[in-house]
């Protein structure tokens, strides 16, 4: 076995590989079909380039193969194209990954109930990946992980077939920068960053990226490029912490944090503005203080100054709660026939991601406290899951849905609402995002969080 491996590999050109890939002769599999994978398989099936999709999830997979589109960000009017083109070929059978010359692993990271990093999907995939492994094949793993994941878990596993790495097969990392609803900034021209295990590896990685995305910066390996993708969402992570901290602090001495944070934005170097909220969301900021934390104690270090910004992030959807409760103690209402009306249940605005939304958490929490008349409105979202509870968005916002809530708590600030009418219509409203800033006139019935009232 060990000799036909030697004998076929001497007939693989690393040269011709890359060849390939600038001539555009390549076939791309993309593992995991969802914010991340769903774009790169699109990128490379407009250029023409054959792109194999694979997901375990046969939901997406018919939605794609009948040219529907289940992702926002995305022309669905280009997807539809693509998928009758046959450029890109939405699959579950893994046994494909046999004619993929690229292989994007870009599966979900996310963490137990206890906080440790859940890598299963990786290994899944790279299981997958290592049942049809041949010669001049190129793995990337995009997923957001810990540094040494891709080295000493992703590595071990392909090397079991005997073929040489940086030689036979090659192996990067490369992590995902994908915001969804900006319309600014997109697969296509965010810089990202590329490390392989050899330089090859690096080498083959830029220039499989360099297809699609406008600018691809090499780093020395996969450990330099998971620890940077750590640090991108940590950095936002220990910022938004400490404006949440500050915004608690504000309410108790009476200072207004927004007016502070855009005062403090006026210096013209050395500030960067962040704001506070009800919580983070989406699929990294929340999950990666916990991956480096877990890492590191493998090295007897703590991150205490990492993990306390997530515990204080973790933390505002129960402030939030407080400020709820308190407000239907100033009614006369009990908590038990208190009407709610949350705004929003996506985690940021105009987009329809539920991924680790604080207005999820707000709304489990209220529930669990005994408000039992919880509503909420989402344009994009029409119905979501709170324990065995399965609430209906309101089909429309009026000024009849609104008087009939004793309080409205604006968690996620969707620029389609009418904060002019909300604010006229509502006997009382939470601001946890500061969304009423431009409502004119007297806003008495406003509630903002950090305001310092």
């Amino acid at each position: 076995m060990a000799k036909n491996i030697k004998k076929q590999s001497q007939k693989f050109s690393t040269e011709q590989f890359l060849e390939s890939i600038n001539n555009h002769t390549i076939t791309v599999g993309v593992i995991g079909l969802g914010y991340v994978g769903l774009p790169i398989a699109v990128e490379y099936a407009k250029l023409g380039i054959s792109t194999i999709g694979f997901d375990i999830d046969n939901k997406k997979i018919d939605i794609l193969q009948s040219g529907g589109n289940y992702i926002m960000d995305i022309d669905s009017t280009l997807v539809a194209s693509v998928v009758a083109e046959k450029y890109l070929q939405p699959t579950t059978e893994f046994s494909r990954l046999a004619e993929c010359d690229v292989i994007y692993i870009c599966v979900p990271t996310p963490f137990t109930p206890n906080k440790d990093p859940d890598i299963s999907y990786i290994i899944q995939s790279t299981e997958a990946v290592a049942d049809s492994l041949r010669l001049g094949q190129l793995i990337i793993l995009k997923s957001t992980t810990f540094p040494g994941t891709t080295t000493k878990y992703v590595q071990p596993i392909l090397e079991k077939k005997g073929l040489i790495i940086g030689k036979d097969f090659f192996l990067a990392f490369s992590p995902e920068r994908i915001d969804p609803g900006n319309t600014t900034w997109h697969t296509g021209n965010t810089p990202i960053v590329a490390g392989g295990v050899t330089k090859w590896c690096t080498t083959l990685a830029c220039a499989a990226h360099g297809l699609i995305v406008s600018k691809v910066i090499p780093v020395s390996s996969p450990n330099v490029a998971e620890m940077e993708k750590l640090l991108e969402n940590i950095f936002r992570s220990v910022n938004i912490a400490l404006v949440n901290e500050l915004a608690q602090l504000c309410d108790r001495i009476g200072v207004n944090i927004w007016e502070v944070v855009e005062a403090a934005g006026t210096k013209p170097f050395g500030f960067m503005p962040f704001f506070p909220g009800p919580g983070i969301g989406g699929h990294c900021i929340l999950i990666d203080p916990y991956y480096l934390s877990w890492m590191a104690r493998e090295y007897d270090f703590e991150t205490n100054f990492i993990t306390l910004a997530a515990e204080v992030n973790e933390s505002m959807p129960f402030y939030v709660r407080s400020m709820i409760e308190r407000e239907v103690a100033r009614q006369p209402i009990t908590l038990s026939t208190a009407k709610v009306l949350l705004l929003g249940m996506a985690f940021k605005r105009d987009v329809d991601d539920l991924r680790h939304s604080p207005a999820l958490k707000v709304a489990e929490l209220m529930i669990q406290d005994g408000i039992k008349n919880v509503k909420y409105f989402d344009p994009y979202i029409p119905t979501v899951q709170v324990h065995d509870k399965i609430l209906k968005s309101e089909k429309s916002l009026t000024a009849e849905t609104l008087k009939n809530y004793d309080i409205v708590v604006i968690t996620t600030d969707h620029s389609c609402y009418d904060y002019e009418m909300i604010v006229k219509h509502s006997k009382v409203v939470i601001d946890t995002r500061n969304a009423c800033k431009k409502v004119k006139g007297t806003k008495k019935n406003v509630v903002l969080l950090g305001s310092g009232s």
